[in-house]
């Protein structure tokens, strides 16, 4: 149901530590931990110690997120956080903190003030509609454009040209940043992790 492998608990399991980022690798499908909704400003973050959500920050400028936003369990990207992964055509709004399959269908490289912020591109696996979108590049010139701004002007009035758009990329080079990721995890965090 919730692709969980453990019993109940009298405390609450923080899901960044227990779900595997796969739910079925041959098909793609990762867990996600859905952080935020598109067409908000409020930049919610998962805290990796206890699994809570919590208002980062609210976006200086007027620009939205244009699709929902989280990350995957199990992962660690370069930047000190869990892998992130935009969730693209969701019609209808997601419930932050809760999780969700996701299938793959590209990655964004991304440098956030010389930071490595990859960012893993899927669709929701079990939405039909997203069944003809095989490749991020099945949505189009314009979603490529629109999404490159957003990240290159998202934090401008902040810290103005401090975010690089490194290219589009394929489910291979995807596959490969989660791998990455996933092993950084396990070197770097579960170590720490307690009972």
């Amino acid at each position: 149901m919730a692709n969980l492998n453990q019993p109940p608990s009298k405390s609450t399991p923080n899901l960044l530590h227990i779900l595997e980022a796969f739910t079925d690798e041959t098909k793609l499908i990762v867990n996600t931990i859905v952080e935020l909704n598109s067409n908000t400003i409020n930049k919610y973050e998962l805290i990796t110690e206890t699994g809570h959500l919590k208002l980062d920050r609210v976006g200086y400028s007027s620009l939205a997120y244009p699709f929902a936003y989280g990350c995957i369990p199990r992962t660690w990207d370069e930047d000190g956080d869990p892998l992130d992964i935009e969730i693209v055509n969701v019609t209808e709004p997601l419930i932050p903190g809760s999780i969700v399959e996701a299938r793959i269908i590209g990655v964004m490289k991304f440098d956030d003030g010389g930071e490595v912020d990859d960012k893993i591109i899927a669709v929701l696996s079990d939405d039909k509609r997203m069944d003809h979108i095989k490749t991020f590049k099945d949505l189009g010139e314009h979603w490529l454009n629109e999404t490159k701004y957003y990240w290159e002007h998202y934090k401008d009035l902040k810290k103005p040209g401090t975010c690089n758009v490194n290219g589009f990329f394929d489910i291979e080079t995807a596959k490969k940043v989660i791998e990455e990721c996933q092993l950084r995890y396990k070197n770097v965090i579960e170590p720490k992790l307690i009972d």
